[in-house]
């Protein structure tokens, strides 16, 4: 690490000019969150660890709202731990990455059981619990209990890439980052520190068109100097994702039910409920339906974190309600699909049929 930092330049000076920038325009800039503490109070641990869970690739706008959602439903890690699995899919439906509403679950019932409803503390300890990674674990002890680590998350990354100008491009250069996150991390205000990075990275170091000229820390940016802010983080080219074509089926009874199937909690969309798509079960059972269903024009369209995906929607009614189904499979009234725990997916598959 000594190495890389006097090839780079950095001293203790340079973490202590970005401590004196950063905190005074974070106490007048800071955002107002409904899960962040008031300055002055204590943060409530459930809602740190409940946002940043939320929070992994998503963005705060959309979180927002499922956030308040969340804990007018189950106010305390407790209330969440007694919920059921299938509520808490309902709740979280739109929001995507759906394991992390599984973990989550199973992250409160640990918490409820184990640690009697107290967030352990230490990093250490946070990342042996299900849904907390690395940054996660961070974070939660830094802003939740003002331990000393460094959480580094797409926003603070950027930020450090381009006061310090990283010429390695992303992914190589996370463990230099992570180097960087700890040599700036302060003694005081560890919590306020970590928020404040994060804010800078979202409300002025931008990934595109970033305001370098309000930024407190524009004085000692390399990137800012060089006029090349933008360019950085340099990033790896990505690898383009593959696209597959599958067949959804799309099966109404003569009383006005729609065929759905619960999908199975490990694996693609886990326990959320859906119309048949044969490929994602990997077994043709029970296709009683396929042979009289007939093509809609078009097809739906989604992306995965690893795939594009093409779906060709097929249509068919079904005389009699009373057929043998498979056990993860019911009928279920079109006026009261809205109460399943629908993906993305599903209901855009609704929207090209109705």
């Amino acid at each position: 690490m000594e190495t890389i930092f006097s090839t780079l330049k950095i001293n203790l000076f340079d973490a202590h000019l970005i401590q004196q920038h950063l905190l005074p325009w974070y106490d007048k800039n800071r955002r107002v969150l409904p899960w962040r503490a008031l300055p002055g109070h204590k943060p409530n641990v459930y809602h740190v660890w409940l946002s940043e869970i939320m929070l992994q690739q998503t963005t705060v706008p959309t979180v927002i709202p499922y956030f308040l959602n969340f804990i007018r439903l189950w106010p305390t890690v407790h209330a969440l731990s007694e919920a059921s699995l299938d509520d808490i899919l309902h709740a979280w439906q739109g929001l995507g990455y759906y394991a992390r509403a599984r973990n989550l679950f199973k992250c409160a019932q640990e918490i409820a059981t184990l640690y009697k409803g107290d967030f352990p503390s230490s990093e250490s300890t946070l990342l042996t619990l299900p849904g907390i990674g690395p940054y996660t674990a961070a974070a939660i002890a830094a802003i939740a209990f003002e331990k000393n680590t460094s959480p580094l998350d797409g926003n603070i990354e950027r930020v450090l890439s381009r006061v310090y100008a990283i010429d390695t491009p992303l992914p190589t250069s996370k463990s230099l980052l992570k180097n960087l996150a700890r040599h700036h991390t302060p003694f005081q205000r560890l919590g306020d520190y970590a928020q404040a990075l994060m804010d800078l990275g979202s409300l002025v170091c931008t990934p595109k068109n970033p305001t370098c000229f309000v930024c407190p820390l524009k004085d000692f940016c390399r990137a800012f100097q060089k006029g090349k802010a933008e360019i950085y983080p340099l990033k790896e080219e990505a690898s383009l994702k593959p696209t597959r074509t599958l067949d959804a089926f799309w099966i109404e009874s003569k009383s006005g039910a729609l065929l759905l199937e619960k999908r199975p909690h490990k694996g693609l969309l886990g326990g959320l409920v859906m119309v048949p798509i044969p490929y994602l079960n990997k077994n043709e059972e029970n296709l009683f339906f396929k042979e009289e269903a007939l093509p809609l024009k078009g097809v739906v369209s989604h992306t995965f974190t690893h795939f594009h995906l093409k779906v060709r929607v097929l249509k068919s009614f079904i005389e009699r309600d009373n057929l043998s189904l498979l056990e993860n499979q019911f009928w279920c009234p079109l006026a009261k699909i809205s109460e399943q725990a629908l993906p993305t997916l599903m209901k855009k598959i609704m929207r090209h049929v109705l």
